[in-house]
């Protein structure tokens, strides 16, 4: 792999920018559509672009498939086609800037989940910023205010999902190198909302045609930039830049979808993007410092 930060952190900003258009369609489309719909035609078009992808990878599309742990992997690529569908519910229902805000906090539960369940070790600081991200989500749902109610939950379960997919990607690693989970993902997903798009089913009318292509055209390219950027360079490098996801999606809610801000989602969104980023620095500082990399 090359080491050029410059550019990965470039096309991990690109990355953050074409997510964040993705999801201001899928906001725009499910208030005429039913999420199934919008998911599988979006997942039917990834999976023909992984598939396309993987056969132009060293060893094809038959290495690409080839796993020893498959269960893992397909259940792997439901969980995320579920995710997404709930993400979709939420752009919806909350609106972008509080579905954001609060579901910025999935990588501190990736943190968490990973020592009961990939026996990894997380210092006392790192638990510190796990829950001062805790009480920043705590600070945007404000259970039992006004406020508060059944919607709220929805981004939260969205960050369990996404945290869960996280950890098992983790595990997945371990055996499969990133081509083979990223093949999985989409191919796995793909099948799974097949098995009930028929049921959901309604296609889009005149020109929501083409906000459905450009749907399409945004999650494909936002993975090949996602992709583009892990191969340019370190992980630890471009990981922080992920949170500028929160600020473009905000920027499209408030813009587009009138969405508003208040006094406790600002501190809430600080809180947790906050500890991300120091839970990502003490992260990295433990990596650097371990034996294997001395």
């Amino acid at each position: 792999m090359q080491d050029n930060p410059r550019r990965g952190i470039l096309l991990m900003i690109a990355t953050t920018i074409i997510f964040a258009a993705q999801d201001g369609i899928s906001r725009y489309l499910a208030g005429s559509y039913d999420i199934i719909t919008i998911v599988a035609i979006r997942y039917w078009f990834f999976a023909l672009f992984v598939c396309a992808f993987s056969a132009r990878k060293s060893g094809g599309f038959k290495c690409a498939a080839t796993t020893s742990q498959p269960w893992l992997q397909v259940g792997r690529g439901v969980l995320l086609v579920t995710q997404i569908c709930v993400a979709v519910l939420g752009f919806s229902q909350v609106g972008l800037v509080q579905f954001h805000a609060i579901f910025a906090s999935y990588p501190l539960m990736v943190m968490a989940l990973s020592v009961p369940f990939l026996g990894e070790t997380v210092g006392w600081r790192r638990w510190l910023a796990v829950g001062c991200g805790f009480v920043g989500v705590l600070m945007i749902l404000q259970p039992g205010s006004a406020a508060f109610g059944s919607n709220a939950i929805i981004p939260l379960c969205a960050a369990v999902l996404m945290a869960t997919y996280g950890v098992l990607t983790r595990f997945a690693a371990r055996r499969d190198n990133a081509m083979k989970s990223f093949f999985w993902t989409g191919v796995a997903g793909a099948i799974a909302i097949t098995c009930i798009a028929p049921f959901f089913w309604h296609p889009p009318q005149g020109a929501d045609w083409w906000w459905m292509a450009l749907l399409c055209i945004t999650g494909a390219s936002g993975h090949y930039c996602l992709i583009s950027a892990l191969d340019t360079t370190h992980v630890s490098t471009i990981q922080p830049f992920a949170y500028l996801q929160l600020v473009f999606a905000s920027a499209i809610g408030i813009v587009i979808f009138s969405d508003q801000l208040d006094r406790a989602l600002v501190i809430g969104s600080v809180m947790i993007v906050g500890s991300g980023l120091f839970a990502l620095s003490r992260e990295r500082r433990a990596h650097l410092s371990s034996p294997a990399n001395r």
